[in-house]
């Protein structure tokens, strides 16, 4: 079995059996979405999450496999391979391993070691290193050789040292233990950078700070890596304080690993000093760069992953539905922008209105909305949330009421992203003749109706839901938060005659070429009237039409499968079960009474197992379903428009906006979100913020502190703590103080300003320093 298919089994959980066969899958072609759900009997029912993990890892590995023979080949033509050497190699499981092995034999400019190497100093430094009781002086007299650059004894036992300190330096086995004990006893250590305390204000809580390399989360490594990007902080790797006339507990060990002690001989103090070098020079920076870089990956993943999560929850969102709706983009002194669609989200209509300062024109904003939503028979109200929205609420609530006929509902939509898809050149594609302003109005009133269609329009970055998003691996992070659009949009699936080619685009196998190439087949030939007529489209072939078909849906078609998820190739099977059962495919649809009475058993055969008749009878039961949740508002209080309006034990309700390791950002509707920290979040304890909320969810909280100066709000989901008292217990992050300074502001999602962690543990300070993100206008 390959080592590859068996190392990932074990990190899943699962028969090597499973890996070989999605492996299989992958490279011919398939995408994680389609063998997740339609090859369930071949991987053994391996799911979305267990096959990105895979993907990932088989990346990883064959990289690694890809390093390991090219460096088994460099050192074979060096003529140096052992088979000592090539077992370690052939067992190295990491590609910092693999590189600490073939450090002695990487081609290197030519170093202080070598030039002594080359002047015959290798022999001074054996014997000096195998016997300690000669004396250096007097055995590096006789290697004195001004021509070869080596004038007198002090610069021979230099040269000596070189060679045993590069020597030691590229031990594998040295390297490992020094990399581990690092790992495990150092310290990551910030400091201010002399001259930049008000440039840095921002990073305050890192002027002077310490704390275990170890335990360092990652949004306080990824703010601490910002701070020395920026030129603020200075960032380093302690280890204990080194007491005078006492050797450096790295230091020990490398003199441990070679035998090395000083017992009074000759040599034994230019031995020493050798060690000391060793450390000091070749060893402590390279470990130290390592070592930060470990942390940066592993934060840049921890960080990727919370995003990963809340743009998952964000494009899951419930949708409000196909209802003609009035989006509004609010502005002051640009006006609010206003565009009505359909309830295909088709642009009808726009505006420009002017109820704000400086131009106050309430009145006549009323009368335009309110003939707007009249024309086109206006369900849904959708409010940008950014400047002037809580006004815009106000204008919105007020045509509701002097109306009562028109039966709208208001909502509060997050924009983020909007004035991104605005500008792009999809946007410029779709509206042509639209004024740049406007399309955030028309994008806000579709992500109301349906927030997947819209949102996959906007890169994934963009739509402001993660952490440092900027700071960590652009590669890692594109890669991840596209798998997580794919996996959203075929788990909801799209229906082929009125998706966007933005939409088409993210369904398995296709991409943004067929995308467009189906929308130009369906708008020359009208609308699809089966599945099958989708293999007419221009390069859409066999195997794309395989990895697709079970993921577009084509509405009131002639076979009723088509508007389902169950998959053409498996229509025989439904066909042989309406048979069976001497029933009509129609009529087996919805009727749960009936399909729950089935077998599944009853109806496998060699090509489809139990697996796959199971989802057929559950498909046939709810055909085309929808995964996401019932739509629900959240109702923001009336009089609570900004952070002045708040006051301490105020308790209202909020939206989710971003889920962080350390808490939950809110919506309350002041413009800025306030912190519920993982403290705060449940009476119980709390390890990961994401066991209690998500992106999206309705919840009421809390007021606990509010910090005008800094834009600052502290929530609390637990109603019974007091502002002001000390909470005590197991509350998830450590005890805290509920009045702890909280960060706030929409900037926590786009991370526009400094993150900034909690200076003690568990307070909710600076975790998030002068966060803005209120749409300037």
């Amino acid at each position: 079995m390959n080592s590859i298919h068996t190392r990932i089994a074990e990190e899943l959980g699962v028969r090597p059996q499973q890996v070989v066969a999605a492996v299989a899958l992958l490279d011919e072609g398939s995408t994680v979405p389609f063998i997740a759900r339609y090859r369930k009997e071949v991987t053994g029912s391996l799911d979305d999450t267990q096959l990105r993990h895979l993907e990932e890892r088989l990346r990883y590995l064959r990289e690694l496999e890809d390093r390991r023979g090219a460096i088994l080949a460099s050192i074979e033509e060096q003529g140096k391979l052992t088979p000592e050497l090539t077992r370690e190699i052939n067992l190295a499981d990491t590609k910092t391993r693999l590189e600490d092995l073939y450090l002695p034999y990487k081609q290197k400019r030519r170093t202080k070691g070598q030039i002594a190497l080359e002047a015959g100093l290798g022999e001074l430094a054996d014997a000096l290193f195998g016997d300690p009781t000669l004396n250096p002086e007097t055995e590096a007299a006789r290697f004195v050789d001004a021509e070869k650059g080596f004038a007198d004894v002090k610069a021979v036992l230099d040269g000596a040292k070189y060679i045993l300190m590069e020597r030691f330096a590229e031990d594998a086995t040295l390297l490992d233990r020094l990399r581990g004990f690092l790992k495990d006893n150092a310290t990551l250590a910030a400091r201010l950078v002399p001259g930049k305390e008000q440039e840095g204000a921002k990073f305050s809580d890192y002027f002077e700070h310490d704390e275990p390399l170890r335990s360092a989360p990652s949004h306080r490594a990824l703010a601490i890596f910002r701070g020395r990007n920026e030129g603020v902080l200075s960032v380093a790797l302690k280890v204990g304080e080194e007491a005078p006339g006492t050797l450096h507990p790295c230091e020990l060990m490398i003199g441990e690993r070679f035998g090395l002690a000083n017992r009074g001989r000759a040599a034994d103090k230019w031995l020493a000093e050798v060690v000391r070098w060793t450390w000091k020079v070749k060893l402590y920076t390279h470990l130290e760069t390592d070592l930060l870089g470990e942390l940066r990956e592993r934060a840049d993943v921890e960080a990727i992953t919370v995003f990963a999560r809340n743009l998952h929850d964000l494009l899951l969102a419930a949708p409000a539905g196909p209802r003609a709706t009035l989006g509004l983009d609010p502005g002051l002194r640009t006006g609010v922008k206003v565009a009505v669609v359909d309830a295909t989200g088709k642009l009808l209509d726009t505006a420009t209105v002017y109820p704000h300062a400086p131009k106050n024109q309430w009145d006549q904003s009323l009368a335009v909305l309110a003939a707007l939503c009249a024309k086109h028979q206006v369900e849904l109200i959708a409010i940008g949330n950014g400047t002037a929205s809580r006004e815009t609420d106000k204008l919105a609530g007020e045509l509701i009421k002097k109306h009562p006929a028109l039966k709208a509902t208001k909502v509060m939509v997050s924009e983020a992203g909007a004035s991104v898809y605005s500008a792009s050149e999809l946007a410029a594609r779709e509206f042509p003749g639209l004024d740049v302003s406007l399309r955030g109005a028309v994008s806000i009133a579709r992500r109301l109706q349906d927030p997947l269609a819209e949102l996959v329009k906007i890169e994934p970055k963009s739509i402001g839901v993660g952490q440092y998003q900027h700071d960590v691996s652009q590669l890692q992070l594109a890669r991840s938060l596209d798998a997580v659009v794919e996996d959203c949009v075929n788990a909801v699936g799209v229906d082929v005659n009125t998706a966007s080619a933005a939409l088409l685009a993210r369904i398995s196998g296709l991409n943004a070429t067929l995308a467009q190439n189906i929308v130009q087949f369906r708008d020359a030939n009208g609308a699809f009237p089966t599945r099958d007529a989708l293999k007419k489209v221009p390069r859409l072939g066999e195997k794309t039409f395989e990895q697709a078909a079970g993921f577009l849906r084509v509405m009131n078609g002639g076979n009723p499968l088509d508007a389902s998820a169950v998959h053409p190739e498996t229509y025989p099977l439904v066909q042989r079960i309406a048979a069976d059962t001497g029933r009509d495919i129609r009529s087996l649809i919805g009727d749960s009474a009936f399909l729950r009475r089935l077998d599944p058993k009853a109806f496998t055969d060699e090509r489809f197992g139990l697996p796959t008749v199971t989802d057929i009878l559950k498909e046939l039961d709810k055909p085309g379903r929808d995964p996401r949740p019932e739509f629900k508002t959240a109702e923001f209080q009336d009089g609570v428009e900004k952070l002045s309006d708040l006051t301490p034990g105020m308790v209202l309700e909020g939206v989710i906006t971003n889920v962080t390791n350390f808490g939950a950002f809110v919506d309350i509707g002041v413009h800025q979100d306030g912190l519920v920290h993982i403290s705060a979040l449940s009476e119980k304890f709390v390890k990961d913020p994401y066991e209690v909320v998500k992106a999206g969810d309705i919840v009421k909280v809390k007021v606990m502190e509010v910090d005008i100066p800094r834009n600052r709000v502290g929530l609390s989901m637990r109603m019974g703590d007091t502002p002001g008292e000390k909470v005590d217990g197991p509350r998830g992050g450590g005890s805290r103080t509920p009045s702890g300074r909280a960060p706030s502001g929409r900037a926590a999602q786009g991370n526009r300003a400094a993150a900034q962690p909690e200076p003690a543990a568990g307070a909710m300070a600076a975790l998030f320093a002068n966060a803005r993100q209120i749409k300037k206008k």
